[in-house]
C-alpha cells in the first residue's frame, strides 16, 4: 500500500499515466477549513503537461473535481456548483453535481482529474516479451515484478502523471497551514546541469526572516517573491541563469537528449516544535518523501554536502533571545522544527525517454541497438517539479503539526453534554 504522509495526514492516489483519471483520497484535514476548487486548481495549473514551454508539449487541462469531504450549512447552492459531472453506460446518460467550495468535514476528501490527451499508440513498441526497454527507465523491472501484467503506456504509475495526487493533497495541506500559521512554501531551480544560480530562494526568504526580527514574515513580502517566481520563464530569481539555462534546454532538446536539475523547496513562517526526534523525524520524512519523487536522485538539508568542509565552529548557528541568526541547519535540529525557514535542495537526473540512440535489450533479455519510435517527453524534468516538492514539503509538515498536537489533550474537547 503507498500512502504519502500520514499517520494522521495522508494522501492515496490511484490511476495510470494514460488511463481514464487519476483519483485522490486526501485523509485526516481537520472539520472547518474553507476549501475551494479554484484555489487548488491554481496548484494543479502549475504542474499540468503544457504549463512551460521547456516541458513536454503534451497538454492536459487537468481540471479538478471534488466528489467528498466538503459541506457548506445553508450555502448548497454554493458547494454545488462545481463542473457537472457525466457518465454515459450503455443507452443512459448519469449526471451528478459536484463540489466547488466549501468547509472540510473531517472525512476523506475525494476528487478526480480526467485524463483526455492520451496517444496510447505511443507505446507500441514496449508491449510484450519482446517489447523494448528504454535504458534508465522502470520498464524492465515493472515489467516483471507485475509477471508481464503491467500498464506499459505512459511508465503507468511511474509516469509523473500519478503526482496530481501529491498536488492535490498538498494543496489542502498548505491552505490549512497558511490559515493557521501564516506559512507559505516556495520553490525555484538553482541548477541546470553544469549552470548554477547565484541567486538563491534560500538566501532571500532568510534575508526577510532576519528583517523580521523574530516575528512572522509579512505575507505581503513573500508575496512580491512568489510573483517574481511566477512571472519567470523558468522557476528561479536569477535572471542571468535563467538566460543561460533556457538557451541549454533548448539546445539539449535539439541534439535529442535531456539534461538535470536541481530545485530548491522552502517554507517560510514554519511553526517550530514539530516533528519527532529520532525514526519519526521531519527531516527523514522531507528527505524521504521529496528525494522519493520521480527522477530525484539526492535531498540536501540546509547548508547540505557544503558542511562536510566546515568546522562545527563555523557550521553551528548563533542563537540569541530573538532566535537563531543563520540557517545551516534548514530549519530543523534533530528532526524538529526550530522555526527558521525549511530549506531543501533536491536533484534530479535527465529524463529517461530521449530521442538520441542508445544500447539497451529487449524484456527477454535479448540486446538490441534502442531508438525511441515516438513520445512526448520534458527535456529537463526539473522544469515542472516545484510544486510537487511544494506539496510534498505541505503534506510531510501537517502530518507533523497534527502529530504534535496530538500531545495537547484539552478534556474540554471530549464533552458531549
Amino acid at each position: 500500500m503507498e500512502i504519502l504522509g500520514g499517520p494522521l495526514f495522508g494522501v492515496a492516489g490511484a490511476g495510470e499515466s494514460h488511463g481514464p483519471a487519476i483519483t485522490t483520497i486526501v485523509f485526516g484535514c481537520p472539520p472547518g477549513l474553507r476549501l475551494s476548487r479554484q484555489e487548488v486548481q491554481q496548484y494543479l495549473d502549475r504542474r499540468r503537461p503544457g504549463s512551460s514551454k521547456h516541458g513536454t508539449p503534451r497538454s492536459e487541462g487537468d481540471r479538478v473535481v471534488f466528489l467528498a469531504g466538503l459541506y457548506a450549512e445553508g450555502e448548497l447552492n454554493r458547494l454545488l456548483s462545481g463542473p457537472n459531472l457525466q457518465v454515459q453506460v450503455e443507452d443512459q446518460t448519469h449526471h451528478t453535481e459536484t463540489y466547488e467550495e466549501g468547509f472540510t468535514t473531517g472525512e476523506p476528501i475525494a476528487a478526480v482529474v480526467l485524463s483526455t490527451s492520451q496517444k496510447s499508440r505511443h507505446y507500441e513498441q514496449f508491449a510484450g516479451p519482446i517489447g523494448a526497454v528504454r535504458p534508465g527507465h522502470t520498464d524492465l523491472v515493472k515489467y516483471h515484478q507485475s509477471g508481464g501484467f503491467g500498464d506499459i503506456r505512459g511508465g503507468g504509475r511511474s509516469s509523473y502523471r500519478s503526482t496530481i495526487s501529491d498536488v492535490i493533497g498538498g494543496s489542502i495541506a498548505r491552505i490549512f497551514l497558511r490559515e493557521h500559521f501564516g506559512t507559505v512554501i516556495l520553490s525555484s531551480i538553482c541548477q541546470v546541469g553544469p549552470l548554477t544560480a547565484s541567486q538563491r530562494l534560500a538566501g532571500e526568504v532568510e534575508q526577510l526572516v532576519r528583517q523580521a526580527s523574530g516575528q512572522a514574515v509579512p505575507l505581503n513580502k513573500i508575496a512580491i517573491i512568489e510573483e517574481r517566481l511566477a512571472n519567470a520563464e523558468i522557476r528561479t530569481l536569477d535572471i542571468d541563469f535563467i538566460r543561460a539555462a533556457t538557451a541549454l534546454i533548448k539546445e539539449t532538446r535539439k541534439q535529442g537528449d535531456s539534461i538535470g536539475a536541481a530545485v530548491e523547496v522552502v517554507a517560510v513562517n514554519v511553526p517550530p516544535l514539530v516533528g519527532e526526534p529520532l525514526y519519526q523525524s521531519l527531516k527523514l520524512r522531507l528527505m524521504g518523501s521529496l528525494g522519493g519523487l520521480h527522477a530525484a536522485q539526492f535531498c540536501e538539508v540546509g547548508a547540505g554536502v557544503e558542511v562536510v568542509q566546515r568546522h562545527g565552529s563555523e557550521n553551528n548557528d548563533p542563537i540569541r533571545r530573538a532566535g537563531y541568526q543563520a540557517n545551516s541547519h534548514g530549519g530543523m535540529i534533530g528532526g524538529i522544527t526550530t522555526g527558521m525557514p525549511l530549506v531543501c535542495r533536491v536533484g534530479f537526473k535527465p529524463t529517461s525517454s530521449i530521442v538520441k540512440p542508445q544500447q539497451s535489450v529487449r524484456k527477454n533479455l535479448e540486446e538490441i541497438n534502442f531508438r525511441l519510435e515516438k513520445g512526448r517527453h520534458d527535456p529537463c524534468v526539473g522544469v515542472r517539479s516545484g510544486i510537487t516538492l511544494e506539496s510534498r514539503m505541505a503534506i510531510e509538515l501537517m502530518n507533523a503539526v497534527l502529530m504534535h498536537q496530538a500531545r495537547q489533550v484539552d478534556v474540554d474537547n471530549f464533552k458531549l453534554f
